[in-house]
């Protein structure tokens, strides 16, 4: 599933080529989680300006046209890919964005992404999808003493909360594993045993797999590719994940693999301490 590191390789890949760019058709393929919310001619005209993103959601705002932007979500398996010239959709093609600067298409498998059209991020539907999301982890007002405030107010095991995304966005499977080995935290700890030095660890470790990840192009597991079509290359720097019976790279116990809700998590347990 693409989490915030291959969703911010995917903004780098398109924002530049595509800033200033005149919407020319959209093609709309099979339905997608979502409906776009607006009929596909209204946003022809529309000139698309710097790509944002907040969590895992990518936000194309749009000049002109009905105005508004696109929040575009890859869902379990989608990628976005900028053509200068389109082949014929295939498939798994859902979207295509015509530009007068190449054309932006969405190829997603399992169809669980999205593209919705809304009159602004601080308006239904955007808004709403919004609203649940944490901070984004490398916001100057995210801090040690208000990541941990917001720890002391859950039971949960930390993996757990870490992957819902409520105190804080982009560490999905494998970046949390990463970062809980890199701040030597059991998966399996109750939010609230974490203190003050443990949590400004954690939160340190997350911003530095984060952006480790962000550098290698993301993770590349099964069908994520970036705007240029290359693989992520994260996965093959893992301590941890994916390691099941090798070495820990720090205390040399063999890693160990359990299952928390239904997802796979590795850890030490020599050295990730409850």
């Amino acid at each position: 599933m693409p989490e915030l590191p291959e969703v911010e390789v995917t903004r780098r890949g398109i924002d530049e080529p595509l800033r200033g760019a005149q919407v020319l058709a959209v093609r709309l393929g099979k339905a997608l989680r979502w409906g776009l919310g607006v009929a596909p001619e209204a946003l022809v005209g529309a000139r698309v300006l710097p790509v944002q993103r907040r969590g895992k959601y990518l936000w194309l705002p749009l000049l002109g046209g009905c105005g508004g932007g696109l929040l575009l979500h890859l869902g379990m398996s989608g990628s976005l890919a900028l053509h200068a010239v389109a082949p014929p959709p295939g498939a798994h093609d859902h979207f295509d964005l015509v530009t007068s600067q190449g054309t932006l298409r969405l190829t997603d498998p399992r169809r669980f992404g999205a593209v919705v059209w809304s009159p602004s991020t601080v308006d239904a539907p955007a808004a709403t999808l919004l609203a649940t999301l944490g901070a984004e982890p490398f916001d100057e007002a995210l801090t040690p003493a208000s990541f941990h405030a917001a720890l002391q107010r859950h039971r949960a095991p930390i993996k757990a909360m870490l992957l819902s995304g409520r105190i804080v966005v982009g560490a999905g499977n494998i970046y949390a594993c990463e970062a809980l080995h890199a701040a030597a935290i059991h998966p399996a700890t109750p939010c609230r045993r974490i203190g003050p030095v443990r949590a400004a660890r954690l939160l340190q470790a997350l911003r530095e797999t984060l952006a480790q990840a962000i550098e290698l192009g993301g993770s590349t597991l099964r069908d994520f590719r970036d705007a240029h079509g290359m693989d992520g290359a994260f996965q093959q720097h893992a301590r941890v994940y994916g390691r099941a019976g090798e070495a820990c790279p720090r205390c040399g116990a063999a890693v160990r693999r359990i299952v928390q809700a239904q997802r796979a998590t590795y850890y030490c347990a020599a050295c990730q301490r409850p």
